[in-house]
């Protein structure tokens, strides 16, 4: 996706909010100009999580660590790990399979919620609104039967995951998705290593989701999927799937437009996403790449 002038400003907002407890006034310059620069000769093709990427390698050399998240990881993976039980059977209150199915995926949207790239605050009690709200939230009738003709035909999907907590409801709809269509192969791809909240392998091992599926790391720390950096594991089964199911706004933005067949599942978080899908701040995208306005 390209990068919007609304998308520049919010970048250098962020970095500046990042540093802005630091004393060192001219090492904070220092910081902000290089991130200039990285923005100011970027391509038409980098997008905002890559260029946090690459902005998160000056940061680690000025400022020498990077901000840890395993503690929200842990909290956050623990909360989703106690609902998961009444999320499931909630769930299943639906009167068929397109029912639970559209349930699965409300869930799974709901839990794109848990964001601390995104959002300044992530509010337990937001999340526990969204979630009670979830079974009653609408699904694309159009989008939902693309997706179940695709799912008909498909022998492997790749399900791409975003943030901690938010697999535990991820690893409900792909629970859904392997009863329903039995002879389809689904692998899970997370992030290679740790970028902000974002899930990882060993987040995958926590909340039990490795337990059901092939799970794999995209080989690199980008907050979403740069298809030209992802390890061969991951290139391989990016290449081989049929269709894919990607989570969240950074995924969106690195991998609209690459040609796969695509299945985008996010809440609107921020004023541009809100904009681009006429959708109020925190309600649900779910469309597919052949869709999406370019």
């Amino acid at each position: 996706m390209k990068l919007s002038a609304m998308c520049i400003r919010c970048l250098v907002d962020r970095q500046e909010e990042k540093i802005r407890e630091v004393p060192d006034e001219d090492k904070k310059s220092e910081y902000l100009k290089e991130v200039l620069k990285i923005i100011g000769e970027s391509g038409e093709e980098a997008s905002a999580p890559y260029l946090v990427y690459e902005i998160n390698k000056v940061h680690k050399r000025l400022f020498g660590t990077e901000i840890s998240y395993e503690k929200e990881k842990q909290e956050f993976n623990g909360l989703m790990l106690e609902l998961e039980q009444e999320m499931e059977e909630n769930i299943r209150l639906g009167k068929n399979g397109d029912e639970v199915l559209r349930n699965g995926i409300n869930y799974a949207r709901a839990g794109n919620y848990i964001d601390f790239g995104a959002m300044n605050h992530v509010d337990k009690g937001q999340l526990l609104e969204l979630l009670h709200k979830a079974g009653e939230e609408e699904v694309d009738g159009h989008t939902l039967k693309l997706l179940q003709n695709d799912l008909e035909k498909a022998e492997e999907m790749v399900y791409i995951t975003d943030n901690c907590g938010e697999i535990v409801a991820d690893k409900l709809l792909i629970k859904i998705l392997k009863e329903q269509y039995p002879n389809l192969h689904i692998t899970v791809i997370v992030r290679g290593m740790p970028v902000l909240n974002d899930a990882t392998l060993e987040d995958a091992k926590a909340v039990g989701l490795a337990d059901l599926v092939t799970v794999i790391g995209n080989g690199n720390g980008v907050g979403g999927t740069q298809v030209n950096i992802l390890s061969q594991e991951a290139g391989k089964a990016f290449e081989a799937a049929d269709l894919m199911i990607a989570k969240g706004q950074g995924n969106f933005e690195t991998l609209h437009g690459c040609g796969k067949n695509i299945y985008y599942l996010f809440l609107c978080k921020c004023q541009w996403f809100s904009g681009r899908f006429g959708m109020e701040r925190l309600k649900g995208v779910f469309i597919n790449e052949r869709d999406v306005a370019v």
